[in-house]
């Protein structure tokens, strides 16, 4: 079967696919009034080239998708109206939060509106106490007139989340029983979250009920166009943001687990090349055209459980990946103050960078590079998109007017105030936690991310950077490579002296027992499924848990965790396991890289296609243009050299020292 990772993003649509023996990519512009018609007709590119005369929704094809939908619906305010039930006297908790503020010395600071409007949140009397009990019984005459006022209110769909329903979910689900019948979609928090803290389990159930009407719609159009409801297999599933899949039909009741799913793609597929690269201390560096992702891998996948999206908590587990608004279609202006300001608006597909030539007028990071002599027009994706360079310098030109700078000048100082930008966002996600970048090994992908890695390695004193065969669609490759994922929690507050191996077991069992259940449904036989066991620990009165493995001896393990993370331990406080937490995986077939054949340290004369002039620091140099394909293993060279492959563009500065490791990774030394 033909298999195929797409991964959405802001400016390009990119492929990866495998045939047989025959592997290959594809990238082409995104459509952003409509992401379903470049996914669509990538897939119908792919198909004609691996299997002419074959059409799209007449052939099984199995697609792993990484999809912005979710995303855009929430940072752009476009999902549907959404009504929220909970208890009587309850109705406001979602806009109170917590007193915690991200702009505590912004004097100007205003809250948007929140998604969920005062009108459209509706309380029912009914109450289960934190022991699990029916306090005050579910009145049904009461959710009957608030089935009645949300029928005529508008709302296309409905979050539900009653307190303590993680011990009780038996009023939740009567309450959306009664709700569906209304035709609407409806989100149970204690389907979704089953965890303690109202604020952040009501808030995750509402993203649900938000966006997922949207993605309901995009995929059942992706679904049509691959041929789903003619007797074909659809074989459609979804990147979550934990790095595993799931079917697109799990997708569409629980889109919130789907916020990050592109950049997941990206880590899972990083960390595979990492390791088998021998390197498992990892900082990732994804620059697209609209944004830059960045995460810290030190061993494995870093997951976090409380995460935000446009100022909503989101707690259902992510890989921790933060993103700025930095990418290569990042618009370049006068700030008020007269000074450079670089993003994070973006330029995006449409109209893009001035020299895609799609009436593009603003000066982005793209136009610069290709400026200062760094990308070479004739073999951008491939020689497969023409570049409008004289638009470009025209653009440079006159914003270097505006700023009283030469031209060289101002598009070196777009790329730094890029690179400073894209380095504060590193910093966060290391120096903030405790680790030394210098440590660690600068991992470069996305279509943009090979003409600043070198740059931004040196801003933050890193020894090397790992550039990977193909790094423009690597996200789409991670999601070949992704098992599928469920992730369960259950509250169970316990002292930690008190919760049993017999208790635990109980815990787990159910977990288990659905976890089995649900990847069967998933396609995954019996035989790969492999279960991982958390606990959520804390000491007695802590606000935030730990989440500890598995193991023997849980209370030393979380206090050596404790003490890595914090600086100290105390053996005398008492601790308490608040969640216990199941990440079951069904092991998907892979295929593991595998080192090539060796050849000499010289480059081949015909991986040498020719020099230009380029730009660094103030001087321009002739500067070797090199064809990746035509690299082998154990081929080093020194740069000034640009590096071009069909998905991206490497570029070497000047004294630089490059190796081609055995799996083709171009190991950049900078130390």
């Amino acid at each position: 079967m033909l298999t195929i990772g797409v991964d959405t993003g802001g400016t390009f649509t990119d492929f990866t696919f495998v045939h047989g023996t025959d592997t290959g990519t594809y990238k082409t512009l995104s459509t952003p009034h409509n992401p379903a018609e470049a996914v669509l007709s990538g897939l119908r590119h792919i198909l004609a080239g691996q299997l002419p005369g074959a059409r799209l929704g007449e052939t099984d094809l199995a697609v792993v998708h990484g999809s912005t939908v979710a995303t855009n619906a929430i940072l752009e305010r476009k999902g549907v109206p959404t009504a929220l039930v909970t208890n009587e006297g309850f109705t406001d908790v979602i806009e109170i939060g917590r007193q915690n503020r991200a702009a505590l010395y912004d004097l100007h600071y205003r809250r948007q509106p929140h998604i969920v409007p005062a009108r459209l949140r509706f309380g029912v009397p009914g109450r289960v106490t934190a022991e699990g009990e029916t306090l005050v019984p579910f009145d049904e005459a009461a959710a009957e007139r608030v089935v009645g006022q949300i029928r005529n209110s508008g709302a296309r769909s409905v979050a539900v989340c009653f307190l303590f329903s993680f011990l009780d979910p038996a009023h939740e689900r009567r309450m959306g029983a009664m709700l569906r019948e209304l035709g609407l979609p409806v989100s149970l928090s204690s389907e979704i979250l089953a965890e303690f803290r109202e604020f952040e389990r009501t808030s995750t159930t509402v993203v649900n009920a938000y966006v997922s009407p949207i993605m309901t719609r995009y995929l059942t159009d992706l679904q049509q166009g691959l041929g789903a409801g003619s007797g074909r297999s659809a074989g459609l599933r979804i990147m979550q943001s934990n790095g595993g899949s799931i079917s697109a039909d799990t997708a569409m009741r629980e889109s919130v687990r789907t916020i990050l799913s592109g950049p997941a793609g990206g880590a899972v597929g990083a960390l595979a090349l990492g390791r088998a690269a021998g390197f498992d201390k990892l900082i990732t560096f994804d620059m697209g055209g609209t944004s830059t992702d960045v995460s810290l891998m030190d061993g494995g996948l870093p997951l976090t459980m409380a995460s935000s999206i446009s100022g909503y908590p989101v707690k259902v587990p992510m890989i921790d990946i933060h993103t700025v608004g930095a990418g290569g279609g990042s618009i370049a202006s006068r700030d008020p103050g007269g000074s450079l300001a670089v993003g994070p608006e973006s330029a995006g597909a449409d109209p893009g960078p001035i020299c895609y030539g799609r009436r593009g007028e603003q000066v982005t990071v793209t136009d610069a590079n290709l400026y200062l002599g760094r990308i070479v027009p004739e073999r951008f994706l491939g020689g497969g998109m023409a570049l409008d360079a004289d638009g470009a310098r025209r653009g440079i030109e006159r914003l270097a007017g505006e700023l009283d700078l030469a031209p060289a000048e101002l598009a070196e100082g777009v790329l730094a105030v890029a690179n400073a930008n894209m380095e504060r966002a590193i910093r966060v996600i290391s120096v903030e936690k405790g680790f030394d970048p210098r440590e660690f090994t600068l991992l470069s992908f996305g279509g943009a991310g090979g003409l600043h890695c070198a740059d931004l390695a040196r801003l933050l004193g890193m020894p090397r950077v790992l550039v990977p065969v193909d790094p423009g669609i690597l996200s789409a490759t991670g999601m070949l490579m992704a098992d599928v994922v469920k992730d369960y929690s259950r509250t169970v507050m316990c002292p930690a002296a008190e919760f049993t191996d017999r208790a635990m077991d109980a815990a787990f069992a159910d977990l288990e027992r659905d976890a089995r259940q649900e990847l069967g449904d998933e396609g995954v036989p019996p035989e790969r499924v492999v279960h991982e066991r958390f606990l959520d620990m804390r000491y007695r009165g802590q606000s935030f848990e730990i989440v500890v493995p598995f193991g023997a001896d849980m209370a030393e393990r979380f206090q050596v965790r404790h003490e890595r993370r914090y600086g100290y331990r105390n053996a005398d406080k008492p601790v308490e396991v608040v969640n216990v937490r199941l990440r079951s995986r069904g092991i998907a077939d892979r295929r593991e890289p595998e080192p090539g054949k060796k050849g000499g340290q010289r480059v081949a004369d015909g991986a040498r296609l020719g020099t230009q002039k380029a730009v660094f620091d103030g001087a321009a140099v002739a500067t070797a243009i090199l064809d990746r394909a035509a690299l082998a293993p154990g081929n080093r060279f020194t740069g000034p050299a640009i590096v071009t492959e069909y998905t991206s563009t490497i570029v070497i500065p000047p004294d630089v020292e490059v190796r081609v490791d055995p799996w083709s990774n171009l190991v950049v030394k900078l130390d």
